[in-house]
């Protein structure tokens, strides 16, 4: 799956399908690139669902300047990906959720070809999801499932 647009509720969107697999006996990981604010709904409803609902976040605490990234985030970013690999291996969650992630490649944080990598070695059986803004075409044309989220009406 891959959830992209300018419009809210992309990863809303994939929180909802987790919740489902997790209403289906399996098992959610999570792995939030960009994001390191601690309070976010997705981070706290996994208190109640756990270990079926894991989030993890891998960024820092502040907004990434999205057009002059910083190292670190760059560093966070790769990381986040390592992460999910070793999440994918040691946990062998149902579903995966890499959020962000597009709008990661797209700012240079991570390449494409890294996250098509991470794909390549992940069971096939394994439901992806890929949130952000400005998604690959290389990661639109390998999914099989494509949202886009538009900003119609925005306060």
């Amino acid at each position: 799956y891959v959830f992209t647009g300018t419009g809210i509720g992309k990863t809303t969107a994939a929180v909802g399908r987790g919740i489902r697999f997790v209403g289906e006996g399996k098992r959610v990981v999570m792995v939030q690139l960009m994001k390191g604010r601690g309070t976010t709904g997705e981070l706290l409803i996994q208190e109640r669902l756990y270990p079926d609902f894991q989030v993890y976040q891998c960024g820092r605490a502040g907004w990434v300047d999205l057009d002059n990234p910083s190292q670190e985030d760059k560093d966070l970013a790769r990381d986040a990906l390592e992460r999910a690999r070793d999440l994918a291996k040691r946990e062998q969650p149902d579903m995966l959720i890499l959020d962000e992630v597009n709008l990661a490649c797209h700012i240079g944080l991570i390449g494409v070809d890294e996250v098509m990598g991470l794909l390549d070695e992940l069971p096939s059986d394994m439901a992806v999801i890929l949130t952000g803004r400005y998604a690959p075409v290389e990661l639109v044309k390998r999914a099989d499932v494509v949202s886009e989220i538009l900003d119609i009406k925005h306060p």
